[in-house]
């Protein structure tokens, strides 16, 4: 072999030795360190926003335990400007396609902050709770429970939580889906439904599951919440 073959193999080496392989691939690891520190001044830390176990607060959404392949499309719909939002735009396309897969590949494997259980026997005059359990097929309005699950727990990779998301973080995404200002997810379910829903169901839904949340946020186990995977 050459010498100028073996320098070659040999800086190649090093370099695969400087180069964690989830910073070429994407990881947990490296979405635990964005997710913490975020990445130099263009990238804050997902943290400073949605909490240090990814639990959400105030206006801004919880994080843990939602779907990959949800919070993935949400990152990239934010950094094609598919989905508008003055504060995430610029940090998703601030990140790069692994770094968006390792961000989200975090956030999905954090156990939820909290397990919501529906209003028991909800009635028409409880708009929030019937519309979210019973729908309104007069209107072909579908329970929000039929994606999102009981309790608003979420179902699956691409449906996710409801319970404990701010009432107006809630109001928001359905006006933003009847704006067009956000993708239509899937099989274009939610443009349509937020169509078919005037301000007081909106207000009406959105406050149900964001109540839902703040009646179970004390029910999770002690040491439970914010407990990554390895």
């Amino acid at each position: 072999m050459s010498d100028d073959k073996q320098l070659l193999i040999l800086l190649l080496a090093c370099a695969g030795l400087a180069t964690p392989a989830w910073a070429q691939d994407g990881s947990i690891e490296q979405g635990r360190q964005l997710a913490a520190q975020g990445a130099g001044a263009a990238v804050a830390a997902c943290a400073g926003c949605h909490g240090a176990r990814g639990e959400g607060g105030a206006a801004f959404p919880r994080l843990a335990g939602t779907g990959q392949a949800y919070l993935q499309a949400q990152l990239e719909a934010f950094a094609s400007g598919a989905r508008k939002n003055p504060l995430m735009q610029p940090i998703a396309q601030g990140l790069t396609p692994a770094q968006r897969k390792s961000v989200t590949l975090y956030y999905s494997q954090l156990p939820p902050p909290l397990q919501a259980v529906d209003a028991a026997r909800p009635t028409p005059a409880d708009a929030g709770a019937w519309l979210a359990t019973r729908g309104r097929w007069a209107d072909q309005v579908p329970a929000c429970a039929q994606c999102h699950g009981p309790g608003g727990n979420g179902v699956g990779a691409h449906f996710p939580p409801l319970a404990g998301l701010p009432a107006a973080y809630i109001a928001a995404q359905l006006q933003a889906w009847k704006d067009g200002t956000r993708p239509p997810g899937p099989l274009g379910l939610m443009q349509a439904v937020a169509s078919k829903l005037g301000p007081a169901d909106v207000g009406a839904v959105s406050s149900y599951y964001a109540g839902l949340g703040a009646a179970a946020a004390g029910t999770a186990p002690p040491g439970e919440k914010g407990k990554a995977t390895p």
